[in-house]
């Protein structure tokens, strides 16, 4: 069992050091090939002084994806926060697109954190999953109950699956968006029109349908 992360006070020191290292390096190898040696040198330290904040790899791999999926939520609330500010100017799309962009300013922002999140987590130790699930479970709640209020006439199911269809869309981007060529935010456009314009079509049942 890997111990949840726990969060620090005070001015940033070896752990913020660590975590930086350990994301990047995470990112270039992998969990498997990256190696609590190759971080220490990193942040010149001896391997055996990692442990005074991690107990192992797998807790400072938690540790790593901790710190992504909080960089989400953080994006999600700040998005949130500037829909009601403007309530009265957005309508339903306009809402969704707010979200859209913050998600996707925060996850190549921060890609070492958050792109493990998509290129990591399925081949990580069962530990290491079960520790961070219910991080990713309360971020994908935020978003499901999104969903839910901008698509009132889409069932449970319904919302489940476009919730997926919509990451799947969003995620992907880090093996081919290059914002040196493109512009994040025209993405997210193209992204929310996309997503909208078929989701928000009224549902209408398949005359062949059995039920």
């Amino acid at each position: 069992m890997v111990a949840a992360p726990i969060a620090e006070t005070g001015p940033s020191s070896g752990r913020d050091r660590i975590l930086d290292a350990a994301a990047a390096r995470f990112a270039e190898l992998g969990f498997t090939e990256t190696s609590l040696r190759l971080i220490a040198g990193d942040v010149e330290m001896k391997a055996g002084s990692l442990y005074y904040h991690f107990g192992s790899k797998d807790e400072l791999f938690v540790s790593v994806l901790a710190r992504g999926i909080a960089l989400m939520s953080d994006g999600f609330d700040g998005a949130a926060q500037r829909v009601a500010a403007a309530a009265e100017q957005q309508d339903a799309r306009a809402h969704l697109a707010e979200h859209v962009r913050a998600h996707l300013r925060v996850l190549h922002g921060n890609f070492a954190f958050t792109s493990l999140h998509v290129t990591s987590f399925r081949t990580a130790p069962e530990a290491v999953r079960a520790a961070i699930v219910p991080e990713r479970d309360a971020y994908e709640a935020k978003w499901t109950a999104l969903l839910g209020s901008l698509l009132p006439g889409r069932s449970a199911d319904e919302i489940g699956i476009l919730r997926l269809v919509l990451f799947g869309a969003i995620n992907s981007s880090i093996e081919w968006f290059d914002a040196r060529r493109g512009n994040l935010d025209d993405f997210a456009d193209v992204v929310t029109d996309q997503f909208w314009n078929g989701a928000s079509r009224p549902h209408e049942k398949d005359d062949n349908d059995s039920t």
